[in-house]
């Protein structure tokens, strides 16, 4: 990146509220983002159309793009296909290592979006009976990279199971059909498994689930600081509209992703916590203790600085100025 943008982006956190609101987004014609089943809070956005209110007076377009996973968001931001992406926490350190040019200014959710999940009645009941099995999960993702962490602690490692890859809503087909013996599952469909066909949570890590990371486009964040300072506070609008109306943001979620509204109120209300979106050395140390998997499953090249990584991937300094306390 040339120097005169990386001055632009260090400055900018502090520049922000001097700015006239309206003239935030000068000279962008489209602004370009995601939404995702697994962000509760970006159906929120898309939903009331709060994006598309906060830039109509600049003539900004609003292309909003589903992502199936955080495979799929980190694929568009590194395609240039969008600007703005939501993806896992760890799954997004893996791109920045690989070289995908992202910063996480936000956070917009801590969830338990992710577990190992058998049939009803599987024999399966612990970690180490999985070894020769077949697990479904989506490479590139938390679901994924909680597996590969989940085995390491039980003593297996990747080449241990047969993974078969698969988009989260294949893999949950493929366990009800019993081409699989188990999976990495992911919210909403994961929830769907356990209440509409008895499927079981074989092993769950809080802290394994890493967060829910609002990722920009280096580039983007360097030229359009201030429309991306108008996306976080508009995601603080819809943060803060989640945690007064977790029932009503269910139902947003049940119609956006076609599931019922007990799927969606389990996701929603017991397993999302939209409690902190400033990034913090808490999400620091959470992938402090999460990267060595990367390395040790060689997804990463030999060498890779992963300290380095996690310290350009966390912008801990952008958003302060937009968020309120709670």
């Amino acid at each position: 990146m040339k120097r005169r943008s990386l001055l632009q982006l260090a400055a900018s956190g502090a520049a922000l509220s001097a700015l006239p609101f309206r003239a935030r987004a000068a000279g962008l014609e489209e602004l370009r983002l995601d939404y995702a089943y697994y962000s509760p809070t970006s159906l929120v956005l898309r939903h009331f159309g709060w994006l598309e209110e906060a830039f109509k007076a600049d003539g900004t377009r609003i292309k909003w793009v589903l992502s199936a996973g955080s495979n799929r968001a980190l694929e568009y931001l590194n395609a240039n296909s969008i600007d703005i992406g939501s993806s896992a926490g760890l799954a997004a350190l893996l791109a920045r290592a690989n070289g995908n040019p992202i910063k996480t200014p936000y956070i917009y959710s801590r969830p338990e979006w992710t577990a190992l999940v058998v049939p009803k009645h599987s024999p399966i009941r612990s970690l180490a009976d999985l070894k020769g099995k077949k697990v479904a999960a989506t490479k590139g993702t938390d679901p994924y990279l909680f597996l590969l962490r989940a085995l390491q602690g039980a003593g297996l490692r990747r080449n241990d199971v047969e993974h078969v890859a698969l988009q989260h809503a294949d893999g949950r087909a493929a366990l009800e059909q019993g081409r699989v013996d188990a999976w990495a599952g992911l919210d909403p469909h994961m929830a769907a498994a356990e209440l509409e066909g008895g499927a079981r949570l074989l092993y769950r890590n809080v802290t394994f689930n890493t967060y829910g990371f609002l990722n920009v486009r280096e580039e983007f964040l360097a030229q359009h600081p201030n429309a991306t300072a108008r996306v976080i506070q508009a995601y603080e609008r819809a943060r803060a509209w989640t945690r007064a109306n977790p029932a009503e943001a269910a139902k947003i979620l049940a119609n956006e992703a076609k599931v019922s509204l007990p799927v969606a109120l389990l996701q929603v209300k017991l397993r999302s916590d939209f409690s902190n979106p400033q990034p913090s050395a808490e999400h620091l140390k959470a992938l402090q203790l999460a990267a060595p998997i990367l390395r040790d499953e060689a997804l990463v090249k030999p060498g890779t600085d992963l300290n380095a990584a996690i310290a350009g991937l966390i912008d801990t300094r952008f958003a302060r100025p937009l968020i309120k306390p709670a």
